[in-house]
């Protein structure tokens, strides 16, 4: 089968290896265009997915946009059957997704119809999953919304991260794909239509949801760090500075500080930094200061960057 690849983020890749590695032929790896990073944004940078492809040897084209007549013709010189999607990064157009004769399929990070969008390994955690996984779906116009033809289900760990449970996934979606692709190919797929009055939505993250809400709960707050562990991290504030804080997990709060203020840091030590929420604590292992690297709480408290009594959030 010819198959043509459409994936971007990190996520992405164990797919496309996958298809490699069990002898698909991929004609092509389509891809968004190098970026520039660091501070002085001087520098370009690779998508992983072309990381991947080139070190494969396999084709590569980075169309700022993926649509026009320019780009509809290097897809159809490639000559796919099939097209795969896994976090590409841009919605494609109907010509897109019709072009190859055995269609689109996507591998999207949930168990559809729960969760559409571009966000659902985040929103699983923030959300309080304890089940989430991988679904293997055929295209179509209106976003995540297609046939299914195969979901593999995985359950969240109490302390699971948002980077974590994307490395689990994307496993976890390259072993999906290639069942699905089999069963494509022995015209054994069934496909059936999603539960659309059971949608729900993961949009786009933006800035304030990832804001630390001391007031709530410390299972909210917790599930919100971890949530944007590692990207794009989770802030609040520290005497008008900002930081980031990273490996939340729901802690005992002890007696001697029951009237304590949310925010409040009230101690230390190995494990991280116990901090007071609307109810109850959390314990964050580490944090990141404006400006600075991640570091283990215990060496930020060292280094005299917080300290018991300080209050986050003011």
């Amino acid at each position: 089968m010819r198959v043509l690849f459409w994936g971007t983020s990190q996520f992405a890749v164990p797919s496309l290896l996958a298809l490699v590695g069990e002898g698909f032929d991929v004609v092509g790896v389509i891809t968004q265009p190098d970026r520039p990073v660091g501070r002085s944004r001087s520098e370009a940078a690779a998508p992983p997915v072309k990381e991947a492809a080139v070190a494969q040897s396999l084709p590569v084209l980075q169309p700022e946009r993926p649509r026009g007549e320019g780009v509809l013709a290097q897809l159809r010189a490639l000559e796919p059957e099939l097209s795969v999607v896994a976090s590409y990064g841009h919605i494609l157009v109907d010509e897109v997704i019709a072009l190859p004769p055995q269609g689109t399929i996507n591998v999207h990070a949930s168990l559809l119809p729960k969760l559409r969008g571009a966000a659902p390994i985040q929103a699983a955690i923030r959300d309080g999953f304890l089940e989430t996984g991988v679904t293997i779906m055929r295209m179509v116009r209106a976003l995540d919304a297609g046939p299914i033809i195969l979901q593999a289900r995985t359950p969240v760990a109490r302390d699971e991260t948002a980077g974590e449970l994307e490395l689990r996934l994307s496993e976890l979606g390259a072993l999906a794909l290639v069942e699905a692709l089999t069963l494509l190919q022995l015209g054994r797929a069934t496909e059936r239509e999603q539960a659309h009055a059971e949608a729900t939505h993961a949009p786009k993250i933006e800035r304030e949801m990832a804001r630390v809400p001391w007031s709530e709960g410390c299972g909210v707050v917790a599930r919100r760090i971890r949530a944007y562990d590692p990207k794009p991290g989770a802030f609040t504030t520290l005497r008008a500075h900002e930081v980031k804080l990273f490996g939340a997990v729901e802690a005992d709060l002890p007696d001697e500080h029951r009237a304590a203020r949310p925010g409040t840091v009230l101690g230390v030590d190995t494990l991280g930094m116990l901090v007071a929420c609307g109810d109850g604590a959390v314990r964050v292992a580490q944090a990141q200061p404006a400006g600075r690297k991640r570091l283990p709480a215990l060496e930020w408290e060292r280094g005299r960057g917080v300290g018991i009594g300080d209050r986050f959030g003011d």
